[in-house]
């Protein structure tokens, strides 16, 4: 049985959430009564903070940004997505295998870039054809 990696991490963190998580519960839960945390259906970007004016990301940081937000989502085959960052643009290139696919990588993308465009240029490719 041949896993990529980030299908092995993903069962390694579903094993390892509840003995982590499951030992310090209490004492978590009374320390961040008040902070404000990412629902469970939230994507990794939603937990980035938000940039103000005095921590502007550079374009590459932005990239990479983009870029672990897409493999972090569940859902999304991000293996043949490459993200830059182009004149201040956040662009993508590559394929992906359904709208969804495609809709899903544009949405994160977005709410990671806050206010910096997002180009699409992704191919959909179905069966072996694009």
């Amino acid at each position: 049985m041949n896993l990529s990696r980030k299908n092995r991490s993903l069962i390694v963190y579903a094993h390892l959430a509840p003995i982590v998580f499951g030992l310090g519960g209490f004492a978590a839960s009374a320390v961040a009564e008040n902070a404000v945390s990412p629902t469970a259906n939230q994507s990794y970007s939603a937990a980035l903070p938000a940039t103000s004016g005095a921590a502007v990301l550079t374009d590459g940081e932005l990239a990479m940004r983009v870029k672990g937000a897409l493999h972090a989502a569940p859902y999304l085959y991000d293996e043949h997505v490459a993200v830059t960052v182009e004149h201040g643009a956040v662009v993508l290139r590559g394929i992906v295998f359904s709208d969804s696919d495609l809709f899903e990588a544009i949405r994160i993308a977005d709410k990671v870039a806050g206010d910096r465009r997002v180009v699409d240029e992704l191919s959909i490719e179905r069966n072996g054809r694009r």
